[in-house]
């Protein structure tokens, strides 16, 4: 449905568009609901939900739970309780063990840490204690501030840390209370009870990987690909895993609140950041290595991803209509999140199927996101 007479604003059928493509997706199969979301102005333009679900749903969000947590860390900047350059163990003294004493909370943030796989899992992630037991055994891969490469949980456990030793408060409470609750936001959450977990979508694994000929297609020869899925993603539907709240990927959220979290980010809603720092970790690019999954530079910003202006624009997961001022941040299975301060348009795209083709899923985040970003006549 359209929630504003913003709509009446926006380029003539661009929501159309948007719309007939994720219904297309619904129809072709093989996702068994997609929801998404258009907001400008502080307001929301488009939510709607398709296939098997409506829009009282929630999902997992996988990954875009990361720009909410790197949101904490800049509110924490701003009050001058913690500094970037300084390293990690200046704040959590038992970090520094296995050689990791030089490492930033900058490079935390923008993936340049070289702990890009240490392990927290069940049962040390259940308490704070065992998540700082783990912590002090990680060990590094190679050399912090050499390289970019993604860390899907691990520097998210040492952000929540981070909030937790600050603040003296459970980063999921402080979360909630400093960011998420301000901005009016009421269905996403990091951490949900279990008695609050039945709007969830389940997620599945649906569909085949890609065949050798989508492979060629696409890149142009024959190259490795994974012939598995990720099965391991599942333990996102479990209510005791979906009500820890895991830092890298556990918030659940509807494409509505995801949209409207980056309407308060643009906008500084609130004031909730120092408008200086909120500058600098959106609209700064601080790592430009070779994101060793697409080649492309990886333009990290602090605990974002910024489209940039160059070739490489539609490998950063936005697609290719955005400005190079976009900032935002996929998830795995097809989620992603984002805003726009040029046209002032945010957009969110979130699904339950779990596409074993990722060239399929990776095409329909493209898609989606350039139908969403031409909404906007400028």
């Amino acid at each position: 449905m359209n929630t504003t007479n913003e709509a009446s604003a926006l380029a003539d059928g661009g929501l159309d568009k948007l719309r007939g493509r994720l219904q297309h997706a619904i129809d072709k199969g093989p996702l068994p609901s997609l929801q998404f979301a258009v907001a400008r102005h502080g307001k929301l333009v488009l939510f709607e939900t398709l296939g098997n679900a409506d829009n009282t749903t929630r999902y997992n969000v996988f990954s875009c739970t990361k720009p909410v947590v790197a949101s904490a860390i800049w509110q924490l900047m701003g009050a001058s309780l913690i500094r970037i350059e300084a390293p990690v163990a200046h704040y959590i003294p038992a970090f520094a063990e296995n050689g990791k004493q030089a490492i930033t909370v900058e490079q935390v943030l923008c993936h340049t840490a070289g702990f890009p796989r240490a392990p927290l899992s069940a049962p040390a992630w259940w308490t704070r204690a065992g998540r700082l037991e783990a912590m002090r055994d990680w060990r590094l891969n190679w050399e912090p501030g050499s390289q970019m490469e993604y860390h899907p949980l691990s520097a998210h456990w040492v952000l929540a840390e981070l909030i937790e030793c600050i603040t003296g408060r459970d980063y999921r409470e402080y979360l909630q209370a400093n960011i998420i609750a301000p901005l009016g936001l009421e269905q996403l959450r990091l951490g949900v009870p279990v008695a609050e977990q039945g709007d969830i979508a389940t997620l599945q694994h649906v569909g085949e990987p890609p065949t050798s000929k989508e492979i060629r297609d696409l890149f142009g020869a024959a190259i490795e690909w994974p012939s598995t899925v990720d099965h391991s993603l599942l333990m996102f539907n479990e209510p005791e895993v979906r009500e820890l709240g895991v830092p890298g990927g556990g918030a659940v959220s509807t494409a509505a609140d995801m949209a409207l979290f980056y309407q308060g980010v643009m906008n500084n809603s609130g004031e909730l950041w120092q408008p200086e720092v909120l500058a600098d970790a959106i609209g700064r690019v601080r790592v430009h290595f070779p994101d060793p999954m697409t080649g492309a530079p990886a333009n990290r910003g602090l605990g974002v991803v910024i489209a940039g202006d160059d070739k490489y624009l539609p490998h950063r997961g936005m697609g290719s209509r955005v400005s190079g001022r976009a900032f935002g941040h996929q998830g795995v299975g097809g989620q992603v999140a984002w805003g726009d301060p040029v046209s002032g348009l945010s957009f969110c795209l979130l699904t339950n199927g779990l596409d074993a083709n990722l060239l399929r899923s990776a095409q329909l985040c493209a898609a989606a996101s350039n139908r969403a970003a031409a909404c906007w006549p400028g």
